[in-house]
């Protein structure tokens, strides 16, 4: 709906709470963490970022809907539903990456600051050649066609006001996938 170049970076939920006092089911589940985007820095090195956004989406499917544990299995039916060799499963369990995805994080998180979550989305600033970083829009569910266009250009305006730093209302439903 608009001309955007759309480029995905390996963000790490793992990274970003590290050495946080979190509850102990979150420290759980940051532990586990570190498979998923392990797996993606591996792709990115082996096939190109380019990668990234079917596979955060067959990820994010088998995790989100379909209830996947953090293992083997998922990250292996994921890579294979991309084209990728599935045997870049093996990079979860290795630390050979985390150099990597350490500077991709930063580099996605320095923008907007460590107080946010994902999404974090880099935008065109204000002026010619400026960018604006922000966390969000959350938003379910996820529009479509010209309403997606509208909430864009509307973000875009609203983060690119200097000083502007956030909006938020309580959620009343859980994540809705249509």
């Amino acid at each position: 709906m608009r001309p955007l170049d759309v480029r995905f970076n390996v963000m790490s939920l793992s990274v970003l709470n590290e050495g946080r006092d979190l509850p102990e089911h979150y420290q759980a589940l940051m532990t586990h963490g570190w498979g998923p985007v392990r797996v993606c820095m591996a792709a990115a090195e082996a096939a190109g970022p380019g990668v990234l956004r079917d596979l955060y989406t067959a990820l994010g499917t088998r995790i989100h809907l379909q209830k996947y544990e953090l293992d083997e299995k998922l990250y292996r039916e994921a890579l294979t539903e991309c084209g990728l060799d599935p045997a870049l499963a093996d990079a979860a369990g290795s630390d050979a990456w985390d150099e990597a995805l350490r500077a991709s994080h930063d580099a996605g998180m320095k923008p907007v600051g460590t107080d946010v979550g994902t999404p974090v989305i880099h935008a065109p600033g204000p002026q010619e050649g400026q960018t604006v970083a922000f966390f969000g829009p959350v938003v379910t569910p996820a529009p479509k066609g010209e309403a997606a266009g509208k909430l864009w250009d509307g973000v875009v305006l609203v983060s690119a006001t200097p000083g502007f730093y956030e909006l938020k209302r309580s959620r009343e439903v859980g994540p809705i996938f249509d």
